[in-house]
């Protein structure tokens, strides 16, 4: 064969594209409360308290009047999106075309916005009030101390009793939002590992699925990730409060002053609060 013969070797390219490890759009979303579509800068969550019934011990007597508390909690609405641009010379020397791949990418881009405004507003503070003018904090009660140790199943068994002990209504659907270390933790513990007390075919897979009433989700979102200090929530579905000022909107079109290159832009507006204090719990794992 010839000494030449190199020059003829050709490049082999994929003519499709590999995505990235990353998270693939919101994996919180669908736990919170969704009141549909919201038309303005904010949104208002109203709610109305628990009363007290009155015995009669008195025939003819007056009617006694109870008056019924009422609140409301704000949610600001809040603006993200994503662009990029794919030049006409790009499309001649690239064996792929790269818009719907930029469109996925803007719209997971996006669902992760969800997540991290979903899990700021379940511990941090929220606004109330007639207005939405007072500042409230998650209270110290609906919060469990890390003890110096990682997640454990007294930690999971004290958020339920917490939420129990509101009188939180138990057919509502209870979630558990952790990050990888926490699921690890709770993989080796031997209540966990049975399967008197879990599901087999998810350990098997190594997962938690349900267990003591909530579903469990992995988030490597949720506040101190990666660091000493993590702190996981534990939630029911009428916790925190989701209005979608507009759908995921994605666009894909010249741009006229970039020299005609396809722009694919990708956006959405959402706002997010914490209903109730009683229906959360923050819990922390180091």
């Amino acid at each position: 064969m010839s000494i030449e013969i190199p020059v003829a070797h050709v490049e082999m390219y994929r003519g499709n594209v590999i995505m990235l490890a990353q998270q693939k759009g919101s994996r919180l979303m669908r736990t919170c409360r969704n009141d549909g579509a919201i038309v303005g800068r904010t949104c208002y969550f109203d709610r109305i308290g628990a009363v007290d019934a009155q015995e009669i011990t008195t025939r003819h007597a007056d009617t006694p009047l109870t008056s019924t508390p009422h609140s409301r909690r704000r949610a600001d609405m809040r603006d993200f999106d994503y662009a990029d641009l794919v030049d006409r010379i790009d499309r001649i020397r690239t064996i792929y075309q790269p818009d719907n791949y930029y469109a996925q990418a803007g719209a997971w881009a996006i669902g992760r916005k969800m997540d991290d405004q979903i899990i700021s507003a379940a511990s941090g503070s929220v606004y109330e009030g007639q207005s939405g003018g007072t500042t409230t904090a998650l209270p110290s009660a609906q919060k469990i101390a890390h003890g110096s140790a990682g997640m454990t199943v007294a930690k999971i068994l004290s958020a339920k009793e917490i939420l129990d002990a509101s009188d939180v209504d138990p057919d509502l659907p209870r979630y558990f939002v952790l990050d990888a270390e926490g699921v690890t933790d709770l993989l080796n513990t031997t209540e966990i590992k049975s399967s008197d007390y879990n599901t087999v075919k998810a350990l098997a897979q190594g997962q938690i699925n349900t267990f003591c009433g909530f579903e469990f989700i992995r988030s490597q979102r949720i506040t101190g990730s990666g660091d000493t200090t993590k702190y996981g929530l534990a939630y029911t579905a009428q916790a925190l409060g989701f209005g979608m000022g507009s759908e995921l909107m994605v666009d894909i079109g010249p741009r006229r002053d970039k020299r005609n290159a396809t722009q694919i832009y990708v956006s959405a507006s959402f706002a997010v609060t914490r209903i109730e204090d009683e229906q959360l719990v923050e819990v922390a794992y180091q």
